[in-house]
């Protein structure tokens, strides 16, 4: 059998990780298990998981209600085609996202991840409007400072900046950005805010086939939070203009926010809506695409007379047979008052930091809070740095966040609140001039 190192020394030759070179120089730490809000190491160490497995763990992991949902569909059937077939899992899953999702949005389309759930929702804009004999739609408006995946298609409504762009300038689709939002989620509104946006829709809303953007949090961009008020215009934008509207709720979806999705801070329904990550509890990868009866029943009269995609593992009944049990475990407790007390504790733990000379921000909204370092963190180092309090984050840029499972206790919250302080205390202490 081999050994712990040798295991680490295998995986940095051969296996390739997220964001990483090969050979992989970022440290890695194995794990043998994970129960609730633990993940066990296989060195016998065990930390607290402060990002629910990159936002999808809400209720942790191993939980027995998941675990039992999953042997009972195995037991039936682990996975089938969808093509030409159909299952209770898949009909049960979308009775309930048309339920808990705003009323207007009634068909969904099902696929495997956040990204492909984008990239679906782009190729269904510009379809609908070929389906429309508007062929020359095939445009999209999206603001600076988002992340929406890093398929082709969705990489090219991600900051142009920030993003990937500059390595894949000559094969990703130029699109129109909008400058990013700077009036946070409780300052006043101000009408200037949503001014780049409107200009450009205005000057191109004949080559728009949609406006795309996460409402009200920019995630993997850059934990921004910004005003409900500018969702609200740029949806009444997008209907003075005829160009339809997508919202990506991958990150925000299911809770995180305080809402159940980001778009009700708004009071707005989108014409499309991505949803992801939290939809099976982090069991297992599933995403979904909503729209509404309309953009849907253009399909069917268009030239192709289908909606052209259709993913091999589409509706893969193990994964829908435990998200229908995620969102019945996320219903049976009062998780608003959870989401509210995760934020209370946040706001008020995170604020010491704001005294401390790295730090440029600290904001909180629902269960995600952010502290802003003025310069990136250093990921060779900050992660082993949380390893050894005990706690498991994934710092990126100049964020340091958490976004913890909805099942986390007020004492394994502070223990994530307290690693944070400290090894930012320590950033500022190590930056300072030397006397």
């Amino acid at each position: 059998m081999q050994s712990l190192q040798q295991l680490i020394d295998f995986d940095r030759l051969h296996v390739w990780h997220p964001y990483a070179a090969m050979p992989n120089l970022q440290p890695v730490f194995p794990v043998a298990s994970a129960q609730g809000v633990y993940i066990q190491l296989m060195d016998g160490r065990t930390l607290i998981d402060g990002i629910s497995s990159w936002w999808t763990c809400i209720h942790g992991y191993n939980h027995p209600r998941l675990n039992q949902a999953a042997h009972a569909q195995i037991d039936r059937m682990s996975h089938i085609m969808f093509g030409g077939l159909t299952h209770q899992p898949a009909v049960d899953l979308t009775r309930k996202l048309i339920e808990i999702t705003p009323a207007a949005l009634q068909q969904v389309f099902f696929c495997d991840s956040g990204s492909v759930a984008v990239e679906v929702a782009m190729k269904m804009a510009v379809q609908y409007w070929y389906n429309r004999c508007l062929p020359q739609k095939q445009g999209f408006l999206t603001m600076r400072n988002g992340y929406h995946g890093d398929t082709f298609a969705a990489m090219s409504v991600c900051d142009p900046v920030n993003g990937m762009h500059h390595l894949f300038r000559n094969l990703v689709t130029q699109q129109y950005f909008a400058d990013a939002p700077q009036i946070t989620f409780e300052d006043d509104w101000q009408e200037r805010d949503i001014e780049s946006f409107a200009v450009l829709l205005a000057a191109h809303h004949d080559r728009i086939a949609a406006a795309i953007f996460e409402p009200v949090v920019q995630n993997a961009g850059g934990m921004r939070f910004y005003h409900p008020e500018y969702v609200r215009q740029a949806k009444a934008l997008c209907e003075q203009y005829d160009v339809l509207l997508i919202l990506d709720e991958i990150a925000t979806g299911f809770g995180r926010t305080g809402k159940m999705f980001a778009c009700e801070h708004a009071g707005i329904c989108p014409d499309i809506l991505c949803v992801g990550k939290a939809l099976s509890g982090g069991f297992i990868s599933l995403a979904a695409t909503l729209t509404t009866r309309e953009i849907s029943a253009s399909f069917a009269v268009g030239e192709a007379g289908v909606f052209m995609h259709g993913p091999t593992f589409m509706a893969n009944p193990l994964a829908c047979a435990v998200a229908v049990e995620n969102l019945a475990l996320l219903e049976s407790y009062d998780w608003q008052s959870t989401i509210r007390s995760i934020e209370s504790q946040l706001k008020a733990e995170l604020e010491p930091c704001r005294s401390l000379a790295a730090v440029k921000d600290v904001r909180v909204l629902g269960a995600i809070g952010v502290v802003e370092l003025h310069d990136p963190v250093d990921m060779q180092t900050i992660q082993p740095c949380f390893v050894e309090e005990g706690i498991w984050l994934r710092p990126f840029g100049r964020l340091i966040y958490t976004m913890p499972p909805y099942i986390i206790q007020p004492a394994e919250l502070t223990a994530i609140t307290k690693a944070i302080y400290k090894i930012v205390a320590q950033i500022t202490t190590n930056s300072e001039p030397q006397k």
